[in-house]
């Protein structure tokens, strides 16, 4: 049997970072590929490490635009609200790439109000109306289908869809994010923060859309509640800072966009449109004011 202490033995040093097998009489080096990385060795919760990240985005569809359909606002109202803005969505469709978020409407409530009462937790009534806001795509995606709108199913959604712009004018989805059961916990209440209001906004910034577009049943901002309030003064303009600032009691998007548009890298400005007002649409699309924009306050 051979001793352990015999010379021709492999023994491990360390030369330079890597390690390095050697014998008596041949050194032998070791073949593995060490990847040299910024954050290999680095704490993630470090701020200085999280700076070092800055750098520039790609915009993977910036000739795309994105729009968001309010349901309750737009497609629970039925024929009357839904149709005329379908005609607007297609002439839009002429001339433009779009990416149509939508929500849930008053069935998400209902589900809302039932969870609730059952004392279910937040990750689960964010799974819960996900079923809502995609029963309403699949019914305005038929509306649209003779235009070209194709309905993707959801799975293949995010994977798919740079191949699905190239080849459709224009696709449908669920605006309501997929965190599901890993939804943040509200600041009040158990309502989840981030609706399809906040969904639509995160598909947008993620593949660097041209614009972002909330259609909604108000032409815009407010300082109090149109509908509760005729005397409520128009907003046709504000930043993040001065939205915060003025703490309003309403909103019509959801509050968790003002969190997100404030750390946004690519698209720095959400317009909020009336939908009974198709018309608006199309400059809205071409950059124009035709509701209310909010921007990401400018860093001097």
């Amino acid at each position: 049997m051979e001793s352990r202490s015999e010379p021709s033995l492999l023994r491990e040093r360390r030369d330079g970072g890597q390690e390095v097998m050697q014998n008596s009489q041949q050194p032998a080096t070791d073949r593995r590929h060490h990847v040299s990385s910024l954050l290999m060795r680095e704490s993630l919760l470090d701020k200085q490490v999280m700076s070092s990240t800055e750098t520039p985005v790609v915009r993977m569809l910036a000739d795309c635009h994105v729009i968001k359909v309010g349901g309750r606002s737009i497609l629970d109202g039925g024929k009357a609200s839904v149709y005329p803005l379908v005609e607007a969505i297609a002439a839009a469709l002429a001339e433009n790439k779009l990416i149509i978020g939508v929500g849930g409407g008053v069935r998400s409530r209902h589900t809302y109000s039932i969870g609730i009462d059952l004392g279910l937790p937040t990750g689960v009534l964010a799974q819960l109306v996900l079923a809502d806001a995609l029963g309403n795509a699949h019914m305005l995606g038929t509306l649209l289908a003779p235009y070209g709108v194709v309905a993707p199913p959801p799975e293949v959604f995010g994977h798919l869809l740079p191949f699905i712009m190239q080849a459709a004018p224009g696709v449908i989805f669920n605006g309501d994010p997929p965190y599901t059961l890993w939804e943040h916990p509200p600041r009040v209440g158990r309502i989840p923060p981030h609706r399809s209001d906040a969904g639509t906004y995160l598909l947008a910034e993620c593949f660097g859309c041209a614009t972002i577009t909330l259609i909604k049943d108000v032409d815009g901002l407010y300082d109090r509640d149109p509908k509760e309030h005729p005397d409520a003064r128009f907003i046709d303009e504000i930043t993040v800072d001065e939205l915060r600032q003025r703490n309003l009691p309403t909103l019509p998007f959801d509050r968790a966009l003002i969190d997100l548009l404030e750390h946004a890298r690519l698209v720095k400005s959400v317009q909020v449109i009336n939908g009974r007002d198709p018309e608006r649409l199309a400059g809205a699309l071409r950059g124009e004011r035709v509701g209310t924009i909010i921007r990401k306050d400018e860093v001097v």
